[in-house]
């Protein structure tokens, strides 16, 4: 049966294509997904599969229940677009301004969609239940997973998979790691309130540029100098906005950034330390200060048994494909809440286009269509693998 549920997801590419262009052409912010979330409910309503929307908002669950006993696996793509300016000139370059598929999703549920529609024709034959899960609100936190596992979504799952289209990784190419692989993700606003004045008269002014500037500089050291060499951490700071022309000293500077650990002992030591420097900067120049710090996603932390299936089996699914154990990406991802409820793991698809240098997130972010079955055929594959380990 297996080879035919292949043969049958590879039927599926030109679908996949079509399916995926349509929402990369209509996309929609996190939280806003309502149109995105009514094709998939359309999808498997014209399927004829079982399927709960609405599910922690926007999010959407259907059920195929197999003819053999087995286990619950449950299988998840996101769907939630960035709010980015498309800059790419393509067919299905983003009609919506100011939205944008820039991470994959659209690709995401495409495969899922299909996968969907290969295995529905082999429904009797297939051993426990596949769950899908069509998430909504990756890209901004809270997200949605969250949302979703509290409605009891995954309560009676008995693991749960998903994957990730890497555009830096090559086709063919499936990464993942028996334990951490992407980094826990949180965000930081500083305001700082000084005293503007004018240009010429420096000493009578307490200049928020300044001490922001200083800042930008020693946060820095928390990590280099506070933070246990043999451990990841990284802090950025991303945006400064401060002053408004030549010859005025500004009055206020705010920078906002984002930190990245996979210890919660390192991510509490980061905030307290950065609450010293920010403190030390601006008490010493005589100024004021804010500092909000959001804890955002953890880190996806995949369980040993579960990404050794992927790293075994995933090239039954396609003898093209080869599979590598990677180190953990910084990036952060909230199929980490998946994680903490249930067995299970996370990989990437490697779709990257041959000299299209850009990467997730960016206007012109794009990626190899090809990669569509490979993604829904790997996660077939462990769903199957999971089957078969607890035969």
């Amino acid at each position: 049966m297996w080879e035919s549920v292949f043969q049958a997801i590879d039927d599926q590419y030109e679908n996949m294509v079509r399916t995926r262009r349509y929402l990369h052409k209509h996309p929609e912010v996190s939280f806003h997904e309502t149109e995105t979330a009514s094709f998939i409910a359309d999808t498997y309503e014209r399927l004829g599969i079982p399927y709960q929307k609405g599910v922690g908002g926007n999010g959407i669950v259907a059920t195929l229940a197999g003819g053999k006993p087995g286990k619950k696996v449950a299988l998840r793509a996101d769907f939630d677009a960035l709010p980015i300016q498309e800059e790419n000139e393509v067919d299905y370059k983003s009609t919506n301004d100011g939205a944008m598929h820039a991470c994959g999703h659209d690709g995401h549920t495409a495969a899922l969609l299909g996968l969907a529609e290969a295995l529905l024709p082999f429904q009797d034959q297939l051993p426990g239940t596949v769950i899908f899960v069509h998430q909504h609100a990756e890209e901004l936190v809270p997200g949605g997973a969250k949302a979703m596992i509290n409605t009891g979504a995954l309560d009676d799952v008995d693991a749960v998979f998903g994957t990730h289209l890497w555009a830096s990784t090559p086709l063919g190419v499936i990464q993942t790691s028996k334990g951490p692989f992407m980094a826990g993700a949180d965000s930081f606003t500083i305001k700082i309130q000084g005293k503007g004045g004018h240009g010429a008269q420096p000493h009578l002014t307490k200049d928020a540029l300044v001490i922001a500037s200083q800042l930008v500089s020693s946060l820095q050291q928390v990590v280099s100098r506070k933070v246990d060499p043999l451990k990841t951490a990284v802090l950025t700071v991303g945006t400064f906005e401060s002053g408004q022309t030549f010859n005025i000293i500004a009055d206020t500077a705010t920078l906002t950034g984002t930190v990245r650990t996979f210890d919660p002992e390192v991510q509490e030591l980061i905030i307290e330390e950065m609450e010293k420097t920010i403190k030390g900067a601006c008490l010493g120049a005589g100024a004021d200060y804010t500092f909000d710090y959001e804890k955002g996603y953890p880190p996806v932390d995949n369980h040993a048994a579960q990404a050794e299936l992927i790293l075994k089996d995933a090239t039954k699914a396609d003898s093209s494909l080869r599979t590598e154990e990677v180190d953990p990406s910084m990036a952060g991802e909230d199929f980490a809440y998946y994680l903490q409820k249930k067995p299970g793991a996370f990989y990437f698809t490697g779709a990257q286009i041959p000299g299209h240098a850009y990467p997730h997130h960016h206007p012109k972010f794009d990626f190899d269509e090809r990669a569509l079955p490979h993604a829904a055929k790997t996660l077939v594959q462990a769903y199957r693998s999971f089957q078969e380990q607890h035969d």
